[in-house]
């Protein structure tokens, strides 16, 4: 069977080349904020898990709540975009996250943390109809041909902001809540920070809604799509690469969820929560420098090899970080953010790998999978409530291991009749 599809207002007029720099410029600051705001979760966890004297399980809710929103929001917030445009879903995208910025002081106001999960899955929602519409905005703002450069300068930014944000954490929550005297004002640490968040967000809004962005237009054309063809699930290595994804984000977030309490230990190095806190920085901040150095690194090697060998080297800091203590096991744990800074983009690319028209139905699998954001922590604070905070880093050795594989082996192309 044969459908006609059109492609519409969302496509580059080829045929009428502009210049996109300011654009480009413009866009950076959304890749900036929504790394900003994730990697505040890695703040708000331990803060919170104090606030509501909560377990390591009931505070990894935090992250469940967060990327719950990924997997529920993706499609819909496709399809939104598909009927708005890119720039007014980046607008709807931004006052929605700036909303769910809002409910953090009322949230703290009533001292309840469902209501702090309402916000965060809220602002989570905001975030991902921000990605949904920004990153192919910025894939097609030019030449096809270097379209992965441009994302990957733009993800720079959000490696930035994923650097930046714990110590902003550090400094107007954890250090605010060790000066308080009850647990309500605790929690009310929260409620000024997401609020200057808030309207730096509905700021952006208001900016993007009047920006004269270009409009990605073409010739209304028709697509044929036979459906006859393969199903994307019978490709063996997008399959296995959607575990790849689950598990990568799974043990990044994991790891970054449970560093201010791991550097807390007695046995590592019994840091109050702001210092360690601040200690998030070399973690996020390792793969922003590594996604540079794995980038021409890749020039030379296999991409797969090159996934492989950070794996293994990600398992080996691991065990070190299990099996020892003090500056030795905390340095090894930090890291763990250099090894992950390719993992991500290789994983998916050589995810899609041969799809042909398969590609944009892969493309959606695989972001769907960042959903083991919220599964993998959680079951890390299962461990972590069970058998302590540092044994709970063997779960990421297992989701390691399988990367290791995927790079190795499960990559390879191959096709299930």
């Amino acid at each position: 069977m044969i459908i006609k599809t059109t492609l519409g207002d969302n496509v580059i007029n080829e045929q009428q080349p502009q210049n996109y720099q300011f654009a480009l410029t413009a866009l950076t600051s959304l890749f900036f904020m929504w790394g900003f705001i994730t990697c505040l979760n890695d703040i708000l966890i331990p803060h919170l898990k104090a606030v509501f004297e909560l377990s390591y399980t009931q505070a990894m809710l935090i992250q469940f709540c967060f990327f719950s929103a990924y997997f529920l929001i993706s499609l819909p917030a496709g399809t939104l975009v598909k009927r708005v445009g890119y720039q007014k879903g980046i607008v709807i995208g931004l006052t929605i996250a700036a909303f769910g910025c809002l409910c953090f002081y009322p949230a703290a106001a009533l001292h309840s943390y469902p209501v702090f999960l309402l916000a965060l899955f809220i602002l989570a929602s905001g975030i991902t109809v921000l990605q949904v519409s920004a990153n192919p905005y910025v894939s097609r703002l030019g030449d096809a041909k270097t379209a992965s450069a441009r994302l990957t300068l733009t993800q720079a930014f959000n490696a930035l902001g994923t650097t930046v944000a714990p110590l902003f954490g550090a400094l107007l929550i954890l250090n605010h809540a060790a000066n308080s005297i009850s647990s309500n004002e605790n929690a009310q640490a929260v409620q000024m920070p997401y609020v200057v968040l808030a309207a730096m967000l509905l700021g952006l809004a208001g900016i993007f809604a009047y920006l004269k962005l270009p409009k990605l237009i073409d010739n209304q054309r028709e697509v044929d799509i036979d459906e006859s063809l393969s199903s994307p699930w019978h490709h063996r290595h997008l399959v296995l690469g959607a575990i790849g994804i689950f598990v990568y984000v799974g043990a990044e977030v994991s790891i970054g969820s449970f560093l201010v309490s791991f550097l807390g230990e007695p046995t590592i190095a019994g840091l109050a929560e702001a210092d360690a806190a601040k200690y998030i920085t070399y973690y996020w901040g390792g793969a922003m420098v590594g996604r540079f150095i794995g980038a021409g690194v890749m020039q030379k090697i296999a991409a797969g090899k090159v996934l492989c060998f950070n794996a293994v080297v990600a398992i080996g800091l691991l065990i070190i970080a299990v099996t020892t203590s003090g500056k030795l096991a905390m340095w090894a744990i930090l890291l763990v953010g250099v090894c992950n800074s390719i993992m991500f983009p290789t994983i998916f690319s050589l995810a899609i790998t041969g799809l042909g028209k398969d590609t944009g139905q892969g493309s959606g699998i695989l972001c769907l999978a960042i959903v083991g954001g919220a599964i993998v922590p959680l079951f890390q604070g299962m461990i972590a409530d069970n058998v302590g905070v540092q044994m709970a880093f063997l779960l990421p050795i297992l989701c390691y291991g399988f990367i290791a594989h995927y790079g190795i082996s499960g990559s390879r192309v191959k096709v299930s009749p």
